[in-house]
């Protein structure tokens, strides 16, 4: 066997190999995953609350995973939310963006990027709305929109806190200005919220970025975010092509973000509802008591009133 047979041969090898190697669906069916010291177990992954032992990475995880942790497995209520049109502009790409939803709704189960649920954080009853990322990178679009309004209202009218749990890479482009409208939307529900003194609780999780971090995400009365999230507006090569200077390495991490005022408290993911749960307490004995004052100099206000007449 000459040299060029040897090489042709070892060219073939490699091609088989890479036809054999798993397909997208094969990985996410499989019963392992990767981080920082190689494979690991889902089942250990999930036992850990998708936090690796070894590095303390905080794996995504979708909303029912969630909900889960922070109102006790299947201890909540799920609220089916609004679809608008699919397709409002007839987008297509390299795919349609119809093909594009129906995918993303086969993957992921849900019918939009955001799931809306009731449950209890230490025997406070709270509304919660969190994003997939698996679903178009959870980018807003109108669906979203009205899971969220559709979350906001759900607090105002049963009197509860808030929490959002934010991801998601930013307002969905098949959408045009219809996705960047969410933006004014989510922000007016917010202040909406606010007005009828609802506390507003962020989650911040891996990633939040674009439209959603510049509206709803970073609205909140107290931001909390997971260990090692990045969290911005734009990407980290933009800016730092804009400014002309080296960047820090954990630049846009929730830690660096916290250092400059943006969020409030890194949370371990095993610790989130006893935290939420005593922010919670907190903020509502507050605003009770903001409430019982205003209601006092309102009645004093009145009585003035009648005297003077």
């Amino acid at each position: 066997m000459n040299w060029i047979t040897k090489i042709i041969k070892a060219g073939e090898k490699i091609k088989t190999a890479i036809h054999k190697r798993a397909s997208k669906d094969e990985i996410a069916k499989s019963d392992w995953t990767s981080c920082c010291k190689g494979p690991i177990l889902k089942k250990d992954l999930e036992n850990n609350l998708w936090v690796c032992p070894d590095c303390n990475k905080h794996h995504r995880i979708n909303p029912k995973q969630r909900f889960d942790i922070l109102f006790g497995k299947n201890n909540y209520e799920i609220f089916k939310t609004p679809i608008p049109n699919d397709d409002p502009l007839d987008w297509t790409d390299s795919k349609s963006y119809k093909d594009r939803l129906k995918n993303a709704r086969k993957k992921t189960g849900l019918d939009c990027g955001m799931m809306v649920a009731s449950g209890n954080i230490k025997n406070t009853k709270v509304t919660a709305v969190a994003s997939d990322f698996e679903f178009l990178g959870a980018s807003m679009a109108s669906a979203e929109g009205e899971a969220f309004l559709y979350g906001i209202q759900h607090a105002i009218e049963n009197r509860t806190p808030f929490i959002c749990v934010s991801a998601g890479g930013g307002m969905r482009m098949m959408e045009s200005l219809i996705s960047l409208s969410q933006m004014t939307r989510t922000t007016l529900a917010v202040n909406e919220l606010k007005s009828n003194k609802l506390p507003y609780l962020v989650l911040i999780t891996d990633p939040t970025a674009g439209g959603i971090t510049a509206s709803y995400a970073m609205l909140g009365d107290i931001h909390i975010a997971e260990p090692g999230s990045l969290i911005a507006f734009a990407g980290k090569r933009v800016i730092q092509g804009t400014v002309k200077e080296e960047l820090p390495e954990n630049f846009q991490t929730s830690e660096y973000v916290q250092k400059t005022g943006f969020v409030d408290l890194i949370v371990e993911r095993k610790d989130l509802a006893e935290k939420i749960g005593t922010l919670l307490s907190i903020l509502l004995k507050q605003n009770s008591a903001i409430s019982s004052e205003e209601n006092e100099t309102s009645e004093d206000s009145q009585s003035l009133t009648k005297a003077a007449s």
